[in-house]
């Protein structure tokens, strides 16, 4: 049997998902709560195996809320149900911890599947959040200009903070060959200035921290 528990402030959503659930032979829903507050108290006694939460709380800012869960109870999986399909929404909160992700018009056969498969220890996003996160990744992968290998050296540099002469002479090249990668790197990433290409570089995965 598997233990579930519902955070949601909306009570007819809450009752539809409990009623749903509690059809499915191997569910069992021990908790229903509109809060944060109560959700917390109940998990410090009875800590459920999947807790299907909402991130729109009365209560408590949602990506500290799931980081807080996740550190205090690191075998709870929490499928998030939600009305948000920004890129940035989703990311944030798979990144947090969120074991899943699925939009509150998913189907119930979405809600179901993604238990049995956050339950197993993968990741399971429904088919629209899973477009939303395919596109934005497709889309960022158009946008990475190519870099040579002496750019992304310069710029790795750049990153850590050496001035121009400096990484001249951590890479036994002149100050006017960084200055000319410099300038096609703010180039090629259609930016004012270098602080903003190493944020994107960052973003896309070129460098490191």
């Amino acid at each position: 049997m598997i233990n579930i528990a519902i955070t949601d402030d909306h009570p007819l959503l809450l009752e539809g998902l409990k009623n749903i659930l509690s059809k499915e032979e191997d569910f069992h829903v021990i908790g229903c709560f509109p809060d944060a507050k109560s959700t917390l108290a109940f998990l410090s006694e009875t800590p459920p195996q999947v807790l299907l939460l909402d991130i729109n709380l009365p209560d408590a800012n949602s990506l500290d809320l799931v980081a807080d869960m996740k550190r205090k109870y690191p075998d709870l999986r929490i499928l998030i149900i939600s009305v948000h399909n920004e890129y940035a929404v989703i990311k944030s909160m798979l990144d947090q911890g969120a074991n899943g992700y699925v939009q509150k018009n998913s189907s119930v056969d979405d809600i179901v599947t993604g238990i049995k498969t956050i339950l197993l220890g993968d990741t399971y996003v429904c088919s629209q959040t899973k477009f939303i996160l395919e596109s934005k990744q497709q889309d960022t992968l158009l946008r990475v200009p190519k870099l040579t290998r002496r750019e992304k050296e310069i710029l790795q540099e750049a990153a850590q903070g050496f001035t121009t002469i400096q990484i001249a002479e951590r890479l036994f090249i002149s100050p006017h060959t960084v200055e000319s990668h410099r300038k096609n790197l703010i180039e090629k990433f259609s930016t004012k200035n270098l602080s903003s290409v190493i944020k994107l570089a960052l973003e896309y995965g070129l460098i490191r921290q």
